[in-house]
């Protein structure tokens, strides 16, 4: 990607830090909602066992994948760089902005209206059917899963003017809208379920397929694709303030998508490999709607696994991307090297802890989403506990795949993932033997040893480019990291015995606020744990960071002394 041209003279320091803390922020409420938004649903329409709430994990999900499959990476990819070349015109890049929302607008209604029609061919390719009431959707299902996408892929043009439109502020340095928009999104959505419950009830009465009627479809999917919409269209008030106008252009020529076209050639790839993996994921998956861990389940699982990642292994590896792109850019590989290590040592750190906590407060976790017994909580929380094992792995990867980017290469994470992609697709199609109930979990599984299986693949290919990387030093750091975590989480499962969390009549397992308030404790208690025995093992990478925490603590000041 194409850096923006340095500005005449450097910004203040304050304004970027009130910018950066206004991107966190949107960041984390968005986030928060979000997480609130999956918590309603389960109870809305259930989850373990629902069919429902499958039929709908499939017809919502089916424009994140037709946008990511035809625009998630180009956009950043192709259009940004662009956009902010163009601002350096005499126009201020207006003319480029009216041809490039106009043509992205135009293309995208196309492909909305196309895909909507297309919606039962899509619900048949990312799911399974069974017409003899074996495995899989039966057809009442797949009809109710259709009759979700009808009202749900209508959100492929709004997710399409969200980027366009947001990606034209950003260029304008007006971050602050595309960062909260979402949260506009989270909470028409979340007035959607509110208002769902509140005329059909909860999931108790609205798991079964069979008591979908127009009026219950209609006000769920309606208001997910409202919110969608409104997330996109309340980005339009921001552009005066931008100082932006619009005005349709179809005069297409000179847009220049070809000069750009091919650098974006190996991220569509690696997108187009993943959206492949994902269609055989949610096929396999299927198989157990109605019985046991379905669609709804893994979604939900893994944006429980993502948590941690989101907010320690993105924000960190984002801060080091700028690092290493420097260095790579001057030809410093001691500098990449450098920052490969650090990064690894500190995301390893934190990501460690967090995935045996994971794995310690899956039950209680899963009672948040589940109110359907114990057998409930139990399929899902051994979906959390099979993605967990995988966090550090995954973490990785993010952080070694943004190496290779910042080294101009995007082949050889193309090829990488399409290494992983294979050995997902041959371990998802062999969890299709599993009893029915083991199926989430065999899915779960199978992610997480084709992930360690793309690490050890991405840290071999890194270290042939960039030479040696301290293998073995950071193996000795992890080891010390899930040493003491491992002894975290021994304590952590006795406070989750004495909490009741395994037990259907324990305080952890007794609702909402026991689960959450014993995932705090939990929580608590094990990170106190973990610090401790790696500041006793004298760890210097503990050290650190608890030293960069009282550094920023404030200090109280102390009063003048009298010379003596």
């Amino acid at each position: 990607m194409t850096s923006p041209p340095a500005d005449p003279a450097p910004r203040p320091s304050s304004g970027l830090g009130r910018a950066s803390a206004l991107l966190a922020s949107g960041t984390l409420v968005s986030r928060l909602l979000g997480f609130v938004k999956a918590i309603l649903l389960a109870a809305t329409i259930g989850q373990v066992g629902s069919s429902a709430g499958d039929a709908f994990a499939i017809g919502n999900q089916l424009p994140n994948n037709i946008y990511a499959l035809i625009a998630g990476g180009v956009l950043g990819a192709i259009l940004v760089p662009q956009i902010v070349r163009a601002g350096l015109h005499d126009d201020g890049g207006q003319r480029f902005i009216n041809k490039i929302v106009t043509l992205g607008a135009s293309a995208f209604i196309v492909i909305a209206v196309i895909a909507t029609l297309a919606a039962p061919l899509l619900v048949a390719l990312y799911s399974s059917s069974s017409e003899d009431g074996g495995r899989g959707f039966s057809p009442e299902g797949i009809a109710l899963a259709t009759a979700f996408a009808y009202w749900c892929l209508p959100q492929v043009l709004f997710y399409a003017l969200y980027s366009l439109l947001g990606e034209v502020l950003n260029a304008r340095k007006a971050f602050g809208p595309f960062t909260w928009a979402p949260v506009l999104n989270n909470v028409v959505a979340i007035a959607g379920l509110v208002a769902f419950s509140l005329l059909f009830g909860g999931a108790a009465g609205n798991s079964a397929v069979e008591v979908w009627d127009s009026g219950r479809i209609a006000l769920l999917a309606g208001s997910a694709t409202l919110g969608v919409a409104a997330q996109a269209l309340v980005l339009v008030l921001f552009w005066k303030r931008a100082g932006l106008g619009f005005r349709p252009d179809f005069r297409w020529r000179g847009v220049g998508l070809g000069r750009t076209g091919k650098a974006a050639g190996w991220v569509f790839g690696m997108i187009l490999v993943t959206q492949t993996a994902g269609v055989v994921q949610s096929n396999v998956v299927s198989l157990a709607s109605g019985e046991g861990a379905g669609v709804l389940t893994l979604q939900n699982s893994w944006l429980i696994f993502m948590l941690p990642h989101s907010v320690i292994a993105v924000s960190i590896a984002t801060a080091y991307f700028t690092r290493m792109s420097g260095h790579a850019s001057t030809g410093n590989l001691a500098g990449v090297r450098e920052d490969v290590t650090s990064s690894l040592r500190t995301i390893g750190l934190f990501i460690t802890f967090a995935s045996v906590a994971l794995i310690v407060v899956a039950f209680p976790f899963a009672r948040v989403f589940e109110s359907g017994g114990l057998d409930n909580v139990i399929a899902m929380a051994l979906v959390i506990i099979a993605f967990s094992v995988g966090l550090v792995p995954f973490s990785a990867v993010f952080v070694m795949q943004r190496v290779f980017y910042s080294l101009e290469d995007t082949r050889t994470p193309f090829l990488v993932e399409t290494v992983k992609a294979s050995l997902f697709v041959v371990g998802a199609l062999s969890c299709t033997l599993l009893p029915v109930e083991f199926i989430g979990v065999g899915v779960a599984l199978v992610t997480t040893i084709a992930c360690i299986a793309q690490t050890l693949l991405t840290f071999s290919l890194l270290r042939r480019r960039l030479g040696p990387i301290g293998g073995w030093f950071l193996v000795r750091r992890h080891l010390q990291y899930l040493l003491a975590a491992v002894l975290s989480g021994a304590v952590g499962i006795g406070i989750l015995v004495s909490l009741g969390g395994l037990a259907p009549a324990g305080f952890a397992q007794s609702g909402l606020v026991g689960a959450m308030a014993s995932i705090a404790v939990i929580g608590a208690g094990m990170g106190v744990v973990y610090l401790g025995v790696l500041l006793l093992m004298k760890n210097p990478d503990a050290g650190s960071a608890v030293d960069t925490v009282t550094r920023r603590l404030p200090r109280r000041t102390r009063p003048p002394q009298a010379p003596e």
